[in-house]
């Protein structure tokens, strides 16, 4: 058991590591980011650095280039299947096909009739009814993709699930708020934010694993 422990604290030591997930120090920038965060959340505060837009002055909407039937498909492929579901990305698995039907990566997948929203990082072949949104202004990274899917959650949170409400028409009017900078999409602040929250989010595994892996090394050396 001990040595089965010790393998395991031993993967995910190098897993920190090589994705720098272990550097968890907030910088002044970290604080001075998560400041500003909270004064835009506090309706008191008076900071005027947030905007409403809407979602066609911010994404590029478009039908998925093909619609694949999840039961007429064989999966065990080569490029994500995404479909309406809200685990695991969207993706129900994967498949090969002709890639002139792929959509294109660092987009986000939206399910029409369930409001599930994901960071597509690859290349993706879809199901029915999945919406492809595109940044104008950037190249999405997960970063700033997970601070704008948030964000429209919060515009989506008084939909229905299903609602007919879910149409092209009516996403593009859907009203989103983000931050600015001299009156342009802060998308640079959002990416800070975002990596700020990772650190604190992972502080406690790194601790915790840091523990662990100092009582294996002292177990072993007895």
């Amino acid at each position: 058991m001990k040595a089965l422990e010790a393998e395991r604290i031993e993967t995910l030591e190098a897993y920190l590591t090589v994705t720098n997930l272990r550097d968890c120090h907030l910088t002044k920038n970290d604080e001075k980011v998560l400041d500003k965060f909270a004064k835009l959340s506090d309706t008191k505060s008076g900071v005027e650095e947030s905007e409403v837009f809407r979602l066609s002055q911010v994404f590029n909407l478009s039908s998925s280039k093909k619609k694949f039937n999840a039961n007429m498909i064989e999966f065990g492929g080569k490029f994500p299947y995404v479909a309406r579901g809200d685990s695991n990305n969207g993706i129900r698995g994967y498949i090969t096909e002709s890639e002139e039907f792929l959509n294109s990566a660092n987009t986000i997948s939206f399910g029409q009739d369930t409001a599930t929203m994901f960071y597509q990082k690859e290349p993706y072949f879809t199901g029915d009814k999945i919406k492809v949104l595109r940044t104008k202004e950037v190249e999405l990274d997960r970063y700033k993709a997970l601070y704008l899917i948030t964000s429209l959650r919060k515009s989506f949170s008084t939909f229905s699930w299903g609602s007919s409400s879910f149409n092209e028409k009516v996403l593009k009017e859907t009203d989103v708020k983000l931050p600015i900078k001299n009156n342009q999409i802060d998308y640079t602040f959002m990416s800070d934010f975002i990596r700020a929250v990772e650190k604190l989010v992972i502080k406690d595994l790194v601790i915790w694993a840091d523990k662990k892996i100092a009582t294996t090394k002292e177990v072993v050396a007895r």
